[in-house]
C-alpha cells in the first residue's frame, strides 16, 4: 500500500498548496492514506477545528501535531471528540485528545498512527518517555493491524534516530517531523522500518521555517521579544514523503521524499 505524509502545513499558503496539489500527488502515486502534520495549520501557529475539517475535507485521513497544539485554546473540546486529529501520546494523563488511532485505508487496510514529541531541547515539561510509551503503544496497535505509522516531533535528529532503531522492526515508518527543514537521510532501516530525521514543511518559500524572515533576523540581531508573523499569500513549499508498506507485514519497501513547489 502507498501512504503519503506530508511535512508541517504552515497558514494559508501552506493549505492552498496541499488542496491545489494533494489530488494530483494521490493519483501519480495511487495512494491509500495521507497522514499530515497540521500543528500549524490556522494562521501558522495551532490548528482549529475549522481548519482540521478543511484539511479532512482536502482528502487527509489523520492530523498530526506537536508543541503547537495547544497554541489556539478553543481547540481543546474538538480534540476530546474528534481522534483523527492527534496530540503527542507522551503528554502526561488526563491531557484532553488522543495520541495514536487506528483508520481504514482506501483498500480497506488498517492503519495505525502514533504522534509522539521529543523531550531534547524540546522544551515540553515533563514529558512521559517517548521511547517507552512509544514503544508500548507500537505493540499495541500491531496487535490490531501491522501496518503502524509514528509521527515524532522532536528538534534533535539524535533523539528521533535512536528512537527510529529502537521500535526498527516492528513500526512500519518513524518519520521526524517539527524542524521544518526537509532531511536527506531517509532509508529502510535493517528491520524494514522506514525512517527520514525531518519531513520538512509545507509552506510559505523565502520565508525561516514559515516566519517572515526579516523577523527572525531581527530576534537574532536584537534578542528581543516579537509576535512573528506567517505570510499569508505568496508561493509554497511542499514537503512530503511517499511509503510504500507491505499490508500484509507491515515492513516498509521504500521511502521516497516529495519536494514541489506551487504554483
Amino acid at each position: 500500500m502507498k501512504i503519503l505524509f506530508i511535512g508541517d502545513i504552515v497558514g494559508r499558503v501552506g493549505r492552498q498548496a496541499t488542496r491545489a496539489l494533494l489530488p494530483k500527488i494521490s493519483e501519480r502515486y495511487k495512494i491509500d492514506f495521507v497522514i499530515a502534520n497540521g500543528e500549524n495549520a490556522a494562521g501558522g501557529f495551532g490548528i482549529t477545528e475549522e481548519k482540521a475539517n478543511e484539511l479532512f475535507g482536502m482528502g487527509i485521513d489523520v492530523i498530526t501535531t506537536g508543541n503547537h497544539i495547544w497554541d489556539k485554546k478553543d481547540v481543546i473540546p474538538y480534540l476530546n471528540k474528534e481522534d483523527r486529529v492527534l496530540r503527542p501520546l507522551n503528554y502526561p494523563e488526563g491531557v484532553p485528545g488522543y495520541g495514536s488511532v487506528i483508520k481504514s485505508a482506501r483498500d480497506g487496510q488498517a492503519v495505525g498512527v502514533i504522534n509522539l514529541s521529543g523531550r531534547v531541547f524540546m522544551g515540553v515539561g515533563l514529558m512521559d518517555c517517548p521511547f517507552r510509551r512509544g514503544l508500548a503503544e507500537v505493540k499495541a496497535l500491531k496487535e490490531k493491524t501491522p501496518v503502524v505509522i509514528v509521527d515524532l516531533h522532536a528538534e534533535a535528529t539524535s533523539e528521533k534516530i535512536a528512537f527510529g532503531y529502537y521500535v526498527d522492526g516492528k513500526a512500519s515508518a518513524v518519520i521526524g517531523t517539527h524542524t521544518h527543514v526537509q532531511t536527506a537521510d531517509e532509508t529502510v532501516l535493517p528491520g524494514g522500518t522506514a525512517y527520514i530525521s525531518d519531513a520538512g514543511m509545507t509552506g510559505p518559500v523565502g520565508t525561516v521555517i514559515g516566519v517572515k524572515k526579516e523577523q527572525i533576523i531581527d530576534r537574532f540581531l536584537y534578542q528581543m521579544p516579537m509576535r512573528f508573523e506567517v505570510p499569508q499569500t505568496g508561493p509554497a513549499i511542499f514537503n512530503g514523503l511517499v511509503l510504500d508498506v507491505d499490508e500484509k507485514t507491515g515492513r516498509a519497501n521504500s521511502i521516497s521524499r516529495l519536494m514541489l513547489n506551487y504554483p
